[in-house]
């Protein structure tokens, strides 16, 4: 199945080809024109900005909070019934040091709020938060790709292996391009979601 987009293209591959490449060039000018510093950290409105600038030009969903309930392999996230309560409690969530700001990452990627581009939105939300909190970033290129997959899978019910994953590649550069480019990097986010009815959940 191919998403809704505004490209007209209706193969999966080529979708995600121009996707990856347009919303890269999206991410170079969130960038370079310093829209980021005017978002307030840790708030879900700054991710839905952030959401809708890498991906206007793609999906008419681009900011939105999504409308389907969507699992990756046999996780479910967030339903929907429930994905607007959740997104209050995770705004409220403390994030005055490390180990808070990760747990708030951990939860607003069980709620992955939006149809697709989930990943790439909430890591430069989580670079956001981790700048202004501790004047720190997560250099990207010191993960591994494996690694953090299987570790955010786990966080929901360990969180200790993506702490330290994340906390091994701060860096101090917070306002390095490439280091921020790496945190966009398509092979870091979950491919192919499928969709359940809310029935299902029972």
């Amino acid at each position: 199945m191919v998403l809704e987009n505004k490209l007209g293209l209706t193969n999966s591959a080529d979708l995600a080809r121009e996707e990856e490449r347009i919303s890269k060039k999206k991410a170079v000018k969130l960038f370079e024109t310093g829209y980021l510093d005017n978002l307030t950290a840790g708030k879900f409105e700054s991710l839905s900005e952030i959401h809708k600038y890498l991906f206007e030009d793609i999906y008419p969903f681009a900011g939105e909070i999504r409308k389907e309930n969507i699992a990756k392999g046999n996780f479910r996230f967030a339903p929907v019934m429930y994905l607007k309560s959740a997104l209050e409690n995770i705004e409220a969530m403390p994030q005055s040091n490390f180990d808070e700001i990760i747990e708030k990452y951990v939860e607003m990627n069980v709620a992955h709020p939006f149809r697709e581009g989930n990943g790439r939105s909430t890591r430069i939300w989580l670079d956001l938060i981790l700048k202004k909190e501790i004047g720190k970033v997560v250099d990207w290129s010191k993960i591994d790709k494996e690694d953090y997959l299987l570790a955010m899978e786990r966080s929901p019910i360990k969180n200790l292996e993506i702490k330290e994953l994340l906390k091994n590649a701060l860096t101090d550069d917070i306002n390095d391009r490439e280091v921020y480019m790496k945190g966009i990097d398509a092979s870091y986010h979950y491919e192919g979601y499928n969709i359940f009815k809310s029935n299902d959940l029972k």
